[in-house]
C-alpha cells in the first residue's frame, strides 16, 4: 500500500447524458476512480448499465434532497417537496426547513422515508454500494445523517464523505468568490465536526481530507496538480462533476462550470505523470482498508 491514497470522484453521475459520459471517458482514459449515482437523474438508468459494464468503476449513492425529484412517491412525502412534486431548490432554505420539519415526528418519518427509498433504488441496480454522499452535501445534514447511520446495517453502507478542507488553502490557489467559499468553510467546518465523531461511532470509513468543495467546476489541471502537490499521508479525496458540456437538466445550477478543462484535467498525461512522481495510488473507498 502506498502512503498517499487518492480518490478521484465524480458526481450526479445519472444526471444526464453528458455526465455520464465524461465520468466513464474520465475512468477509462484517466484518474477518476469512482463517481456518485443520482438514482432520481434523467440519466440513471443509462448510468446504471454504464457502470454493470466498466466494474471497475465504485458507485455510491449521490443522496438528493434538493434540485431533484424525489424517490418516494411525492404525496407521501409533502415536508420534503414543493407544489409541483419535486424538492425545492433553494440549498439554505431547504437545510433550514429540514431542520424545522425534523422536529416533528411526522417530518423525520418522511425524511427517513425518503432516504430509505434512495436507498432501496440504489439496491435495485444491483451494484455494489462504494459510499454515499449528497448533493451539495447535505448528507452531513444533522436531521439526514443520523438517519443514514441508523440505516447502516441494512444496506451495508461503509464509507461516507466527510468534508474537510481548508478554506485558506483553496483562497491561496484562487481568490475568485472569496465570500462564498469562507461561507461554505464555515457552514461545513462546523458540519464535519459534529459528524466526524458521529461516523468515527459508527466505524464508517472517511477520507483524512476531501478537496473540491471550493473549486466546484473548475476543477482544471492547474489545480489538480496543486493538490497532488501538497497531498499529505493517508487517504484524501477529490471530487470534481465531469460533463461533456453544460447538460440542460444541470444548466441551471452549473452556471460558468468550466466542463472541457475539468474532464481535460481528469485525463491529462502530466496529472497521471505527477501522480506517479509522488507516488500516489489511486483508489476508491471499495478498496479494501489497509491492515
Amino acid at each position: 500500500m502506498n502512503a498517499r491514497q487518492l480518490i478521484v470522484s465524480g458526481d450526479d453521475f445519472g444526471a444526464a447524458a453528458e455526465v455520464n459520459a465524461a465520468v466513464i471517458r474520465a475512468h477509462r482514459d484517466g484518474i477518476l476512480t469512482s463517481t456518485s449515482l443520482m438514482v432520481r437523474g434523467d440519466a440513471a438508468a443509462e448510468a446504471v448499465a454504464l457502470a454493470r459494464a466498466t466494474p471497475t468503476l465504485a458507485v455510491g449513492l449521490h443522496l438528493v434532497l434538493v434540485h431533484g425529484r424525489p424517490s418516494a412517491p411525492p404525496a407521501e412525502i409533502p415536508a420534503l417537496v414543493a407544489s409541483n412534486g419535486a424538492f425545492h431548490d433553494a440549498p439554505v432554505a431547504s437545510g433550514i426547513r429540514f431542520a424545522w420539519t425534523a422536529i416533528s415526528r411526522t417530518g423525520r418519518t418522511q425524511l427517513r422515508q425518503e432516504i430509505t427509498a434512495q436507498l432501496d433504488a440504489f439496491a435495485a441496480t444491483g451494484l455494489p454500494l462504494a459510499h454515499v454522499d449528497g448533493h451539495l452535501n447535505m448528507h452531513l445534514h444533522p436531521m439526514v445523517l443520523p438517519t443514514l447511520l441508523d440505516l447502516t446495517p441494512r444496506y451495508g453502507i461503509h464509507a461516507v464523505r466527510l468534508l474537510r478542507e481548508d478554506v485558506r488553502a483553496a483562497l491561496a490557489h484562487d481568490r475568485g468568490h472569496a465570500a462564498r467559499k469562507i461561507a461554505e468553510g464555515v457552514a461545513f467546518n462546523a458540519l464535519a465536526a459534529w459528524s466526524a465523531p458521529r461516523l468515527r461511532a459508527s466505524g464508517m470509513r472517511v477520507a483524512d481530507r476531501v478537496y473540491g468543495m471550493h473549486q466546484t467546476g473548475h476543477i482544471d489541471e492547474r489545480y489538480i496538480l496543486a493538490v497532488i502537490a501538497q497531498l499529505a499521508t493517508g487517504l484524501t479525496e477529490l471530487y470534481c462533476h465531469p460533463s461533456l458540456g453544460v447538460s440542460p437538466a444541470l444548466a441551471p445550477y452549473q452556471r460558468g462550470y468550466d466542463h472541457a478543462g475539468e474532464l481535460a484535467a481528469l485525463t491529462s498525461a502530466r496529472v497521471r505523470a505527477a501522480l506517479g512522481a509522488a507516488d500516489v495510488e489511486l483508489v476508491s473507498y471499495a478498496t479494501p482498508r489497509p491492515s
